[in-house]
């Protein structure tokens, strides 16, 4: 698994494509095409120092197509090696990273200086990259603890330096569970008694999720990395003793590629629908040719059971609010037999959002699977035996994410979870309902496509908002729309958990978190704003609105309850800027539709006016409760 078996092995010439790079025409995509294959440490560091190399013209291609982040690290070990592959593995992930490594082993130091480097380098976020070693309690030991020191000693450490950088500099934490080192003592008992390594490592490990599961801060599960692998690989005292490095080398990109996967997930590139294949995907044979008893699927047959495996973590996927669709060459009456009929299938139509079975490419039947949810075509992981059919898809919509499979469809479900598209760093009631949701849109679209006009179909959903300011009941779904809206987003400007509370409890700030049901069901929360009041004037930082819901008025229906509010409050104007980003053009002439004027520009940035008293009322066709 080291390899990231779910990767393309690199081309043969790939030096010599990074070289190529220096004359580049499509700068950006190029670098990311080199960066999207299973890369050795060698072959990263090779397409970093060419980034480094181009300078401001690679920083500025990226910066365009990727969402930029910067990362401080501070750990007990030399992490700079490591940073050349966490820029690549980032790059892949949907991000442009900005590393600041603080000096070997001064943690403390970091964290609790208030004019340290990192405090003071206007970091997005931190790396607490510390293993065992990291921690009094374990230092110079194999198998014990050194006496009258325990793992709740080393928890209370971390979550002072947690506490420190963000009170220091504003920003959430990445956090480690420690992986048990390789020795044991005593044999099994090594985990029951307290004072053996093995004991007090597991304890740390399971306060600090618990304690991370209710604070801001975010886990990084390293312990489960390496138990994947085996601990036994996982470290190498040799490497260790020579520079420090906490891991095989062999397993920096593994650990590198979990980090990237994280923080694509802060900035809201985590992928959001699976598109499956049918035939030799989900079930083995040719539905067309074998018919419904001829298909393998189900218990009883060793390859039935392979394939009922990886339908079986699609139905978990789902559960916790992956989209489920189906790409399948095939005629549409046989493809959905086996989901109607066959007993042993666990996967059902109601489970599929969209599904799309017919004889056109599967590349057009993709952009019409990510059209019809309404979602970015990056935000698809098309899943597909057939090794032809995956290229052509990579080529002609590389947006897509398209894993390798190995041979044996045993390993399918293996590869697709190591692959870990489906990234989140938190988890709300909000998240398991949403694949339902998008069904419940498949559902409204076909509603609009009947109905004679706009207006009756609005008409017929009986639409109903409710508005409330930001809350703590609400704070972590606010928190996942600021950081992973980007087609209806202003200003994409992006906001920690901390700072949203800040929004809360600020007297200068007024905020929105808006719900809407309708007769297909609930929808959730669908948008947030953000007001900052300087005198008369309220300006919006930010208004974000979740694809789900575009084209419903739903913006009309904000404004209308915004100016009502603005006017209770004697605020005269709202002021709000369009920055443009490469996914929100959707939205370039939002405030002019509303009524706005354009007062300036700033560079790329739209200033737009609107006095409250001035506005006519839009009254789309929307309940409103508050």
């Amino acid at each position: 698994m080291h390899e990231l078996p779910w990767l393309l092995t690199p081309p043969s010439d790939f030096n010599d494509r990074c070289a190529a790079l220096v004359d580049s025409g499509s700068l950006s995509s190029d670098i990311r095409a080199l960066a999207g294959y299973s890369l050795t440490i060698n072959q990263s560091n090779r397409l970093y120092r060419t980034i480094k190399k181009l300078g401001d013209v690679a920083s500025g291609a990226l910066l365009k197509e990727l969402s930029g982040l910067k990362l401080g690290i501070v750990s007990n070990s030399t992490l700079d090696l490591l940073v050349p592959s966490m820029v690549t593995s980032a790059i892949r992930h949907g991000v442009f990273l900005d590393v600041v490594t603080a000096d070997f082993d001064q943690v403390a130091q970091e964290a609790f200086d208030p004019n340290s480097m990192l405090n003071q380098a206007g970091l997005d976020i931190v790396l607490l990259a510390l293993d065992y070693r990291a921690f009094p309690f374990a230092a110079n030991t194999l198998a014990t603890t050194v006496e009258n020191l325990k793992a709740s000693d080393a928890l209370e450490y971390l979550n002072q330096v947690r506490e420190a950088f963000n009170r220091n500099s504003g920003v959430n934490c990445i956090v480690q569970t420690m992986v048990p080192p390789p020795y044991s003592l005593m044999g099994n008992i090594d985990a029951q008694v307290d004072g053996l390594l093995r004991k007090e490592i597991s304890d740390f490990n399971s306060a600090l999720i618990n304690i991370v599961h209710k604070d801001a801060d975010i886990l990084l599960d390293v312990a489960a990395l390496a138990s994947n692998v085996g601990v036994y690989n996982w470290f190498d005292e040799r490497q260790w003793y020579l520079s420090r490095v906490p891991m095989a080398n062999v397993f920096i990109p593994l650990y590198t590629d979990r980090i990237a996967s994280i923080l694509g997930a802060v900035r809201g590139k985590s992928k959001k629908c699976l598109v499956l294949d049918l035939d030799n995907t989900i079930w083995g044979g040719v539905i067309g040719d074998d018919g419904l008893e001829g298909i393998l699927v189900g218990q009883g047959n060793p390859r039935g059971e392979s394939y009922l495996a990886l339908q079986q973590l699609a139905l978990e996927l789902k559960k916790h609010g992956v989209i489920l669709a189906v790409c399948s060459k095939n005629d549409e009456q046989n493809a959905r037999q086996p989901f109607r009929e066959h007993p042993d299938m666990l996967l059902k139509e109601d489970d599929i959002s969209v599904f799309v079975a017919n004889w056109e490419d599967k590349a057009s039947n993709i952009r019409y699977i990510a059209e019809t949810l309404n979602i970015g075509l990056d935000s698809l992981v098309f899943v597909d035996d057939n090794a032809a059919e995956r290229e052509i898809v990579r080529m002609r919509v590389p947006e897509v994410t398209v894993p390798e499979l190995p041979k044996d469809a045993a390993l399918y479900p293996r590869t697709l979870a190591a692959a870990n598209y489906f990234e989140m760093i938190s988890f709300t009631t909000e998240d398991s309902q949403r694949a339902g949701q998008y069904t419940q849109n498949a559902k409204r679209r076909e509603l609009s496509q009947s109905s004679e006009n706009i207006d009756d179909f609005l008409t017929s959903l009986d639409m109903e908002m409710t508005i409330s300011p930001f809350d703590e009941l609400g704070r972590k779904r606010i928190v996942q729309l600021i950081n992973k809206t980007n087609q209806f987003n202003l200003t994409t400007q992006r906001y920690t958990e901390t700072e949203v509370e800040q929004f809360e409890k600020s007297s200068d700030v007024f905020t929105m978190q808006i719900r809407l049901s309708d007769r297909f069901g609930d929808n959730g929360m669908i948008s947030a704003l953000i007001c900052r009041q300087i005198d008369k004037q309220w300006e919006i930082d930010s208004w974000l609105m979740s694809c789900r819901v575009i084209k419903r008025r739903v913006e009309e229906a904000v404004c209308d309850e915004l100016v009502q509010l603005a006017l209770k409050h004697n605020i005269e104007k709202i002021k709000g800027v369009f920055i443009p980003s490469p996914k929100n053009s959707l939205v370039k002439t939002h405030y002019q539709q509303l009524g706005f004027e354009l007062e300036a520009t700033k560079g790329e940035a739209e200033i737009w006016v609107l006095g409250t008293s001035e506005y006519e009322m839009k009254k789309p066709p929307i309940k409103i409760s508050r």
